[in-house]
């Protein structure tokens, strides 16, 4: 009779990671269900109070009764802020890797893209997206956050432009060099933004209407 009972014992314990699992994965494409604010308190924390994290862990763990987190907003964060970096080194990297045109003979002084030139560039760009995403955006906001379908069309359109104008920005900072080649590479963003968007609006997404939420910890 022991080892049966053992058995009975140990299958809710051993199936409960399992089913646990595609409830995780389905809630990574559910932003509302996300704790977006939790999280960013996690990533501070993390970096100036750990033990207070791994606290709450322990009180996770006591309602929950699970270790992990149940939450897929840390990853997809994480993912978004490593994409950020992944561009930042590209910028800064790919243009003299890659884009950088061979000298053609050896008596021709050798020109790099400049560190300074290249914060410079993402500068320039990033202007016109601040005036579009937090200037105009701020006296058009009680349209956009509204519900409907008209609110979630002109929000997705206002980002995808200031996002696709940033972008044709970068390339226009680098096309100027002339020791640069295949420049139209920083074109390439925006033929994803294009394709995203459709997409987005046709699922409902109002860009507007979700970062207020997450900015200022309350439902619009």
């Amino acid at each position: 009779m022991l080892p049966t009972v053992s058995k009975t014992r140990s299958t809710p314990s051993t199936s409960r990671p399992n089913s646990m699992f595609p409830q995780y994965l389905r809630r990574i494409v559910k932003w509302q269900q996300m704790d977006i604010e939790y999280t960013f308190w996690q990533m501070l924390h993390l970096c100036t109070a750990p033990k207070v994290v791994y606290q709450h862990t322990k009180y996770h763990k006591q309602t929950k009764n699970q270790w992990a987190r149940d939450d897929p907003a840390f990853v997809v964060i994480c993912s978004l802020l490593l994409a950020v970096a992944t561009i930042a080194y590209c910028a800064a990297f790919l243009t003299n890797a890659y884009l950088r045109e061979e000298a053609p003979n050896s008596h021709v002084v050798e020109q790099r893209v400049e560190w300074l030139y290249a914060f410079d560039v993402h500068c320039n760009s990033f202007f016109p997206m601040f005036v579009m995403l937090y200037v105009i955006h701020y006296f058009v906001s009680p349209l956009l956050v509204a519900h409907g379908f008209i609110p979630e069309l002109l929000s997705n359109l206002l980002f995808m432009v200031a996002a696709s104008y940033y972008h044709y920005l970068n390339f226009l900072g680098y096309d100027v060099l002339p020791f640069l080649e295949r420049t139209t590479f920083f074109l390439y963003p925006i033929g994803v933004i294009i394709v995203l968007s459709p997409i987005l609006i046709l699922s409902g997404f109002n860009p507007s209407r979700y970062f207020m939420n997450m900015y200022f910890s309350q439902r619009i």
